[in-house]
């Protein structure tokens, strides 16, 4: 049996939901802005893709075996 990831499946679809949206503002802000305000939304779109990509390995470990 696999172990449960430390994200809720309505958790990580709010998670997918930000990075999504980060993901398509950051390009539009470069475009309409004149300053480097677009990249806070690569650094968040970074930061919640790392926090998806930890929840996948955790939840791809084997669950241990309790210890007798």
């Amino acid at each position: 049996m696999r172990s449960a990831g430390f994200l809720s499946e309505g958790h990580r679809r709010i998670a997918w939901v930000g990075f999504l949206l980060a993901a398509f503002q950051a390009p539009v802000a470069a475009r309409l802005l004149h300053d480097a305000s677009w990249l806070f939304a690569v650094v968040v779109a970074l930061l919640v893709a790392t926090v998806i990509l930890a929840d996948d390995a955790q939840r791809r470990r084997p669950e241990t075996e309790p210890a007798e």
